[in-house]
C-alpha cells in the first residue's frame, strides 16, 4: 500500500500550529463600526430588525465610541437621523446638523478614534432618494452641489474622513474640489465606489428612516449582475481623488472585492451590510447556526477576499471575541 508523502493534515491537528500557518487573520483594527445618531439626550432605541443595534443620541453615541475604542476598534462611521428633512437634502449641510454636532462631541471626548461620516442625501430628503429629484428623477449634477456642501460642513466639524455613498457620477471629484477650495486638501475620501442596488439594505433603511417614498435606486446604484462595471466605477473614483474605495454589500460580492484589490492595489473597504448582519442574528436566534462561528467565518471571508477594512455591525462583538482569544 502506498502512503501519501505530503499530508496537509499534519499542520491541522495541533491548534497552535494551525494558528501559526493561518493565512488570514482578523484584528479589531480591521473593523469600522457603523453608528446611527439621532436627536435627544440619553436615547438608545433598539432597531427591531437589527438585534444589538440602536439609534443613539449624541451623548449615548459618545459613550459607545468610548467603548468601541477601548475594544481596539479604530474607526466609526456615522449616519445621521435628522429631525428635519427637505426636498434636496440641503439640510444635511447645516453646520449645526446632527452629524456635525456628533463629530464635534466625539472628537472632544474620545481620543485616537477615526471618525468617518456618510455623505449622502437619503437621510435628509423627504422622498428618501439620495439626491435632488427633478421631474420624478434624481438630478445627478444638482445633487453634486449639495453633497459637496455636506462634505465641507463635516470637514469644518472636524471629521477625519468623509464617505460619499450616493453613487452620483462625478461626486468624488466634486467633493474633492470643494474640500480643496475650503482648505481641506488633506482630508481623505472613502468612496462607496461599487455600491449595488441590493435587497440586503432593508434593516438599514428601517434604522435610518431612509427608504425611498417612490420607485427605487436602481437608476444610480449598480446592477448586481455586473463586475466589469464595478472596476470602471472604482477607476473613475480613484482618478477623481478617492483614497479608499468600498464594495457594498460584502458577502454576496466577495468576487468584486477580490477583483478590485487585485486590479488597483489600493486600500479597499467592504461593507458587511444590515441584511447580512440580520440574517446571522435571526438564524442564530432560531438555533439554526452557531452565531460566533458564523460571524467570524463571514468576517474572515471578507478579509480573505481582499478587504483591508470591514464596516460591520458585528465589530464590537467580534472584537470582544478576538480579545478573549488573545488572553
Amino acid at each position: 500500500m502506498t502512503f501519501p508523502q505530503t499530508r496537509l493534515r499534519r499542520l491541522r491537528a495541533n491548534p497552535v500550529l494551525r494558528s501559526m500557518v493561518r493565512e488570514t487573520t482578523l484584528d479589531p483594527r480591521d473593523f469600522i463600526m457603523p453608528l446611527f445618531v439621532c436627536e435627544g439626550n440619553g436615547v438608545s432605541t433598539p432597531v427591531e430588525s437589527m438585534p444589538g443595534v440602536s439609534r443613539l443620541s449624541i451623548d449615548s453615541c459618545v459613550e459607545e465610541c468610548t467603548r468601541v475604542r477601548e475594544l481596539g476598534i479604530g474607526a466609526v462611521l456615522l449616519f445621521g437621523i435628522s429631525g428635519h428633512k427637505d426636498e434636496s437634502g440641503l439640510c444635511g449641510a447645516d453646520d449645526d446638523g446632527i452629524v456635525q454636532r456628533a463629530v464635534r462631541a466625539i472628537k472632544a471626548n474620545v481620543d485616537n478614534l477615526v471618525v468617518i461620516t456618510d455623505v449622502c442625501n437619503c437621510e435628509y430628503t423627504i422622498h428618501g432618494h439620495c439626491g435632488s429629484v427633478v421631474n420624478g428623477k434624481v438630478d445627478n449634477d444638482r445633487t453634486l452641489e449639495t453633497l459637496a456642501l455636506q462634505a465641507v460642513s463635516h470637514a469644518k466639524a472636524g471629521v477625519d474622513m468623509v464617505a460619499p455613498s450616493d453613487m452620483m457620477d462625478g461626486r468624488v471629484g466634486a467633493i474633492r474640489e470643494s474640500l480643496a477650495s475650503a482648505g481641506y486638501t488633506d482630508l481623505p475620501i472613502m468612496s462607496y465606489a461599487a455600491k449595488y442596488a441590493s435587497a440586503f439594505y432593508g434593516p438599514f433603511r428601517d434604522a435610518a428612516g431612509s427608504a425611498p417614498q417612490f420607485g427605487d435606486r436602481r437608476t444610480y446604484q449598480m446592477d448586481c449582475a455586473n463586475t466589469d462595471e464595478a472596476l470602471r466605477e472604482v477607476r473613475l473614483d480613484i482618478e477623481e481623488g478617492a483614497d479608499i474605495v468600498m464594495v457594498k454589500p460584502a458577502l454576496s460580492y466577495l468576487d468584486v472585492i477580490y477583483r478590485v484589490k487585485t486590479e488597483f492595489r489600493i486600500p479597499v473597504a467592504a461593507y458587511n451590510v444590515s441584511g447580512e448582519y440580520a440574517m446571522v442574528k435571526a438564524a442564530a436566534e432560531n438555533g439554526w447556526v452557531e452565531h460566533d462561528r458564523v460571524m467570524m467565518e463571514i468576517l474572515t471571508s471578507i478579509k480573505r477576499a481582499g478587504a483591508d477594512m470591514i464596516i460591520t455591525y458585528h465589530a464590537a462583538e467580534a472584537a470582544i471575541l478576538l480579545r478573549g482569544e488573545g488572553d
